[in-house]
């Protein structure tokens, strides 16, 4: 088992950042990667980022490309998801997840296999 908390959501004006962290606990030694993503009211949950465990490749969604870095803290068991140049649409829950197996790209929700409970971000105009 996996446990993964995230924290650093919150309220912000179009062009500000925040630090999303995902903090995780358990079987840590066999994750592959961890991601994250996002669900807006009334949308499917979209893929937003992840990190390679084992190389620290890193994968992101085109409409994220160069506003959102992912990085990561072994030593903490942490991730992070720094968004800058925020925008209204980015409003979302944003998720953690974690990957137990090996894929090509890690940018579907099948290639996941723990939740965090997710953080609300919301982009105001």
């Amino acid at each position: 088992q996996v446990q993964l908390v995230e924290s650093g959501g919150g309220l912000v004006q179009a062009g500000g950042s925040l630090r999303l962290s995902c903090a995780a606990s358990g079987r840590t030694f066999y994750i592959y990667a961890m991601g994250w993503f996002r669900q807006a009211p009334g949308k499917e949950r979209e893929f937003v980022a992840a990190i390679n465990g084992l190389g620290g490749k890193r994968y992101y969604a085109d409409s994220m490309k160069g506003r959102f870095t992912i990085s990561r803290d072994g030593a903490k068991n942490t991730v992070y998801l720094q968004m800058n140049t925020l925008k209204p649409e980015d409003t979302a829950v944003y998720y953690c997840a974690a990957s137990m197996k090996a894929s090509d790209t890690f940018v579907s929700v099948r290639d996941y296999d723990y939740w965090g409970q997710g953080t609300q971000v919301t982009v105001s105009s």
